[in-house]
């Protein structure tokens, strides 16, 4: 009996650490392969999840997953051989007395079936409900600037408060249902077990049962209806993990809309043309186009630059590109060849991509610079710098390249995430520079300088520059004006002045006078 005591002692250790590292590592690998898919996803299918829906599914999901794997390996897995092999053995030791037994495992299963009716759908409204306190929580953190520069601290607080309570009433309403099984079915052994005693006391009277049988009979009976409860404790976590699961497969299952070809096809020269052929594109679910027939060519060593009011399409533009959306009609070209023909990491190594909100990355100045260029070298790093107008407030720094940078660049301005951005595209050289209003957050006189050094740094290399600064583009090879989702215009800035009225009312807009004079003369 020691030996025996030891070696279930020793088996159920066994046990808890295998459990543990096989529900551990299947639930990285799960994540894993969220993280994967959620890599791979454009920006139709990114739109289709919430940032916040996306991390509560790669990790509160994960882990209610995780803890019913568990589950199942400890209890699951043992609990149907020890009830089988007890109601055997109890079986045989007074089978008159084992409808008792099926009584209350009918009672048991009765409960866990009408708590499934109960509990699932609150399950289900659940984990959307953390879905939204994360959403709102990301949202207030991500804005509280905006938050403590209009004092809204109290309306913030009410908003996050009322989806902090509807969260925990449901918890509440959840668990309170939860807990009421365990006293239930302690309920219904303890009457199993009178039942056991007064039945058998009848059976002893009558001497058809010895009182050692009995007992017998009692203990397999107890581990019998232990092992259906241990069964519905699992059952029960289950439905909260099927909820988990299916938000999970919505994810690995979502069908990517832009893919790699079967057949890439590269291109026979490198020189990082741009060619757009009566390109329409709407958005997923958008009833108007937001481009039409769009049409322009933009060759290597020229500047080509998009003007037009806000939400006319330009950025529309420079995210077809790199094939962030994919075109509703017509084509796209880079050097000749259909970006939809080309694997979409060879056509992104040949750019340089700068957004509208500039996004710096936890760690380092240099780390930042060198995203796009690993192996970029210190001069590389130095003059990507220089040419972003961003040297002299690194120098200043007490860490120079090496000073640290804050989640998304909170610790730097506006202005100087803006020419890190750039300083990250210029250090990874591509052929194709793509700069979605990147300039917005500059002062005129670094705007000017940034753009002059840009001139000399990008010699033989299309730039493509989206802005709604006339000033920054006023030099430019070619403007496109874009009015409405159409091209209205393609000239240089003094032709443009003279030919396209949507141009002459920007240029109105932010010229002086005389200099709209000096060029309408």
């Amino acid at each position: 009996m020691i030996l025996i005591a030891i070696g279930g002692g020793l088996a159920t250790v066994g046990v808890g650490y295998l459990s543990s590292r096989i529900g551990t590592g299947f639930a990285r690998d799960l994540r894993t392969m969220i993280f994967t898919k959620i890599e791979d996803f454009s920006l139709v299918e990114f739109n289709k999840f919430s940032t916040a829906s996306l991390i509560t599914r790669s990790t509160n999901d994960v882990q209610q997953i995780q803890m019913v794997f568990i589950m199942i390996c400890r209890i699951a897995l043992l609990a149907p051989l020890m009830g089988i092999l007890s109601t055997f053995k109890a079986y045989h030791l007074a089978p008159s007395m084992t409808w008792i037994m099926a009584v209350a495992v009918v009672a048991l299963i009765a409960i866990v079936i009408v708590l499934f009716q109960i509990v699932v759908p609150k399950f289900t409204k659940l984990q959307k409900l953390v879905d939204k306190l994360n959403l709102v929580t990301r949202e207030i953190l991500t804005g509280l600037r905006v938050i403590k520069a209009f004092g809204k601290e109290d309306y913030e607080t009410q908003k996050f408060d009322k989806v902090n309570q509807d969260l925990t009433r449901l918890h509440l309403l959840v668990n309170r249902l939860m807990v009421i099984i365990q006293p239930v079915m302690m309920l219904i052994m303890n009457f199993m077990m009178i039942a056991i005693v007064w039945l058998g006391a009848h059976h002893i009277g009558a001497g058809d049962l010895q009182v050692g049988s009995m007992l017998a009979f009692l203990q397999y009976s107890m581990q019998a209806v232990s092992a259906f409860l241990m069964i519905s404790i699992v059952f029960i976590s289950l439905p909260r993990a099927a909820v988990s699961a299916n938000r999970i497969a919505e994810v690995l299952e979502t069908e990517i809309q832009i893919k790699d070809p079967t057949n890439p096809v590269r291109a026979h020269r490198r020189g990082g043309k741009v060619e757009f052929k009566n390109v329409t594109f709407t958005y997923p679910g958008a009833a108007e186009p937001v481009l039409h027939n769009i049409s322009f060519v933009a060759l290597p060593g020229e500047t080509t630059a998009f003007v037009g009011s806000t939400g006319s399409g330009k950025s529309t533009i420079i995210n077809l590109i790199p094939r962030f959306y994919e075109v509703t009609e017509g084509q796209v070209l880079v050097d000749d060849v259909d970006v939809r023909a080309m694997r979409q990491k060879d056509l992104r190594a040949r750019i340089g991509y700068v957004s509208q909100k500039a996004m710096l990355f936890s760690g380092t100045i240099r780390d930042n610079i060198t995203y796009g260029n690993p192996n970029a070298t210190q001069e590389e790093i130095f003059r990507a710098a220089a040419t972003a107008q961003a040297l002299e407030f690194i120098k200043e720094l007490e860490g120079k390249f090496d000073s640290s940078i804050a989640q998304a660049g909170t610790n730097f301005s506006g202005g100087q995430k803006q020419r890190l951005a750039i300083a990250r595209a210029l250090a990874k050289n591509p052929e194709l520079y793509l700069f979605d209003d990147s300039f917005s957050a500059l002062d005129f006189q670094t705007d000017k300088a940034l753009r002059t050094a840009l001139k000399e740094e990008a010699q033989g290399k299309t730039v493509l520059i989206v802005t709604q600064r006339i000033a920054t583009i006023m030099n430019a090879d070619k403007i496109v004006v874009i009015d409405k989702g159409e091209i209205v215009g393609q000239g240089t800035h003094e032709t443009l002045l003279k030919t396209c009225k949507v141009y002459q009312e920007i240029a109105a807009s932010q010229l002086a006078p005389e200099e709209l004079a000096r060029v309408l003369k």
